[in-house]
């Protein structure tokens, strides 16, 4: 072929990141700023997109609508409408 092409460089800090990637669970260790945040987004937030998630759920129907057609599943109806 024409010339060596399997010359490799290694950077030093390419692998120092590489093995602190592979040990950080060795030196991992909560604090109160991490704490707040695994509270924050690993449970209040599945929390709240849940809670709007049920909420919406059923409420809305886009199967086969026209464009008159209300988009709720159980549209209000007149007597509803007019109080």
């Amino acid at each position: 072929m024409a010339g060596d092409h399997h010359h490799v460089l290694f950077d030093p800090a390419i692998d120092r990141w590489a093995a602190m990637r592979e040990n950080v669970y060795q030196h991992f260790k909560f604090s109160r700023p991490i704490t707040y945040k695994v509270v924050r987004w690993g449970l209040l937030f599945p929390a709240f997109i849940a809670a709007v998630s049920i909420t919406y759920d059923n409420k809305f129907d886009w199967a086969g609508k026209r464009r008159e057609d209300s988009l709720m599943a159980q549209p209000p109806t007149k007597e509803q409408a007019e109080e």
